[in-house]
């Protein structure tokens, strides 16, 4: 054996995920977009922010009920009043994303898991913290995965998922540049060193496409990228848990046998040759 790589559902080369953050009432547009173009997204919440008289700019409670979470998205942690983790002390970091986490789960009626860092997140560290100080922080609240602000311009999935980098910000000049890139990339004609899974990983805020007067962008973008065989359309947490599945399989000494542990069917690529493993299952390959 030589080269061993994660594949997603049913085998795809390629996913494609959204996160939205703040919680803003032009989420319901791009929700309904994404929704009809058969992609996923994650909306990442303020619950301090959700219950203000200021239906104009944030979600309420019951608009999230109707117009997000029936389309099949996610909604993930974004602080409880959107407080930088970098500028807070520790007890504030925990006080902010504790509280949010609690009130979204007990709002929703489900459990959630998933967060992005708002404000300038872990880009910007006062008081002597280090990011490690900040993600230990936010892994001792169980939190599975934190996006930050930053950009990674790539399309490769987090080797740190407490410090998940998307692709581009949508706002980003040549972003339409890294769609066309993604779409063009063929699995086959790349060294076979280099045929890592790909992650098209789009992030902003709704009311940025209000602002600046170009929702044709977010159409032009879905268009572009929705209705791939090759591609799988999947929510941040979607993504995080097939990746800690996949990372959970249990391998014989020789690599020749392995076992999959968890609940959901895992497929990997090895060596150009693709297989499929169902949950408690022991294959030979």
């Amino acid at each position: 054996m030589r080269y061993r790589f994660l594949r997603f559902p049913r085998g795809k080369f390629k996913a494609v995920t959204f996160s939205y953050d703040d919680g803003l009432h032009a989420d319901i547009r791009l929700a309904k977009t994404l929704s009809d173009h058969g992609m996923k997204g994650t909306f990442n919440l303020c619950s301090g922010l959700m219950s203000e008289v200021d239906g104009k700019h944030y979600l309420s409670a019951n608009e999230v009920k109707e117009h997000i979470l029936p389309l099949g998205h996610e909604i993930a942690i974004h602080g409880h009043r959107h407080s930088a983790p970098g500028l807070c002390r520790p007890i504030e970091i925990i006080d902010e994303f504790y509280n949010c986490r609690k009130n979204l789960e007990s709002e929703f009626g489900r459990i959630v898991r998933g967060m992005a860092y708002p404000d300038s997140g872990i880009g910007i560290l006062f008081d002597g913290k280090s990011k490690d100080e900040v993600k230990n922080l936010i892994k001792s609240l169980d939190i599975a995965y934190a996006r930050t602000t930053l950009d990674d311009r790539s399309f490769a999935l987090p080797n740190d998922l407490h410090e998940w980098s998307a692709t581009a910000h949508h706002t980003d000049p040549e972003i339409i540049k890294y769609v066309d890139e993604f779409i063009s990339l063929d699995e086959k004609k790349l060294y076979c060193s280099r045929r890592w899974p790909k992650l098209m990983f789009i992030w902003g805020h709704s009311a940025e496409f209000d602002n600046n007067k170009n929702w044709q962008l977010l159409d032009k973008i879905c268009e572009k990228l929705s209705g791939r065989e090759e591609i799988w359309y999947a929510t941040c947490m979607e993504i995080c848990e097939y990746m800690q599945a996949y990372e959970s399989l249990v391998f014989s000494a020789d690599g020749s046998t392995v076992y999959n542990p968890s609940l959901k069917t895992i497929w990997f690529d090895q060596d150009g040759k693709l297989y499929s493993i169902n949950s408690g299952e022991t294959i030979k390959i």
